[in-house]
This record gives C-alpha cells, structure tokens and sequence, in this order.
C-alpha cells in the first residue's frame, strides 16, 4: 500500500498534535487489505485505541486496478473475500463501539461528545464526497492538484497532474478541468440519498414536498426496495424507509435505488463491501 509508517511515528504525531492544542483528531483505518485478517484488523485498532482519537473513519480498500496501475502488482488471491470484508469490518465496529464510540452512518465513529456524533442525535448531520460532516456550507472549495469542489450550480474537479495544475496556476487561470452541473432532479435524489447515508431513514412523502414533487415519481424506485425488505435490510413503513442494522452495511446498495445515474452493468466499480 506504500504506507510504510510505524505505529510510533503515527503515536508520534498525535502527541504533537495534542501538544500543540488540537483537541479533535480523526484517524483514517482501513479493512480488506491483501492478506488481512479479522485477528490483525482488531491487533491495528487496539493499538490504535490506545491514543484516543475523537473520530474514526473505517473504510474499505477499494481494489480498482483499472483505475489505479500501481494496483496491478497486488494479486487479487491476497485479497480477503466479500464474506472476510464483511468479518473484519463487523469485528472492528463492535471493538469501537465497546470502547465507547458512536457509530455514525456507514463508516464513521466519534467519541459521544464530539460535534459529530451530537450532529447525528440531534438530526443535522451531512454527508458529502469527503465524507461525514457537521458543515451545512453548499461551497465546498477544493485546493491543489485533483481537488473535487461543490458549488450549489454543481461539482468541479482540478487538473489531476501537479504539472498541468501548475502551469494553469502560472498562467492565472483556473486549474479545473472538468465539472458537472446539477438538476433539481439531482438535488431531489441527493436529499433521499443523504439522509439514508446519514439517518439510515428518510421520509420520502417529506422530501417530495419540500421539492414540490409528486411521490408517485419515486414509486418505482421504492418498489425495487422489496428484495431488501424481504431480507430484513429494510422497512418499508409508509412512505417512509428504514435501513435496519443488519442493512447498514449495505445501505449504499439502498441509495443507488434512488440514483438516477446509477447502472450497475454500465461500468466498474469498487466493492460496495
């Protein structure tokens, strides 16, 4: 993964961070790396746990070789199976949450005083591409090299290559290079999608009002829900939707069902697993 660094210099780095007054530290941990286990998994996170971080973000390695060259040298038979993935990132949840960590939405944790974790019981967390948040801004401005930014017209994206964004820098122009605008539709998907990331529940027959849309455009989104709600991943309660706990782990499977764009044989895709 060409992350080299030992545990003492990450404990290292804390402990300046401490010294130097940063009272919220947040650590980056990831599950379904080549030959990963659940029993190294939770030996990482004890370790981890040691220094108290006030959030933890658990993500899963996105194996996309396709995208990412470097990936090719990483044989796929080192990687953990969809069902290990799912052992690892069960296992490491529970540790967290017996150590006295809230678990927020997918992938996050925060300790129970920490802004995030309040945001989530008191109904105004968010979610955007960086992940969970408290902020409410719509301008998200992105910095340096690839940086992704939101703007309430829609989503822009910088040169990827340092050299190409420099030379646009230099030249004093803006060093973006492409970027999508979006629809009332999108920002109508956007709202279910996000309080099902964030809630794990969203009252579509709300939504809709608010956007002043008629329920019956959802109505054959909701109805491709029925195969969760036959495995107990969901509740279909009304117009309201429900992703159980058994169902978080898959709730982004949920969200695409009201995703527009989404198309499950159209492209590649990491695991949502």
């Amino acid at each position: 993964m060409n992350r080299r660094e030992s545990f003492a210099e990450i404990e290292a780095g804390v402990g300046w961070l401490r010294e130097a007054g940063v009272r919220s530290v947040n650590l980056d941990l990831m599950y379904g790396l080549p030959h990963q286990t659940v029993e190294n998994t939770l030996s990482t996170l004890d370790a981890v746990l040691t220094l108290r971080p006030e959030r933890i973000a658990l993500f899963g390695y996105a194996h996309v070789p396709w995208m990412k060259s470097h990936q090719q040298l990483i044989h796929e038979a080192a990687l953990p199976g969809p069902a290990e993935r799912l052992d690892q990132a069960d296992a490491a949840a529970e540790r967290l949450m017996t150590a006295g960590y809230v678990r927020i939405g997918l992938d996050h944790f925060a300790v129970p005083d920490d802004e995030l974790a309040l945001a989530l019981t008191q109904g105004r967390l968010h979610r955007n591409f960086q992940g969970y948040t408290t902020d409410q801004a719509r301008t998200l401005l992105g910095l340096g090299a690839s940086a992704i930014g939101a703007l309430p017209q829609g989503f822009v994206q910088n040169v990827a290559q340092e050299l190409g964004w420099r030379a646009a820098i230099a030249a004093g122009e803006l060093p973006i290079a492409r970027g999508v605008a979006v629809t009332a539709d999108d920002r109508f998907r956007g709202e279910i999608i996000e309080r099902l990331m964030c809630d794990l529940e969203v009252d579509l027959a709300a939504v809709c009002a608010r956007h002043g849309r008629d329920p019956a455009d959802l109505a054959a989104a909701r109805s491709r829900l029925a195969p969760f709600a036959a495995d107990g991943l969901v509740r279909l309660l009304g117009p309201k939707v429900e992703v159980s706990e058994a169902g978080r782990a898959v709730v982004r499977s949920v969200c695409a069902v009201f995703d527009a764009y989404f198309q499950p044989d159209g492209g590649r895709h990491s695991k949502a697993l």
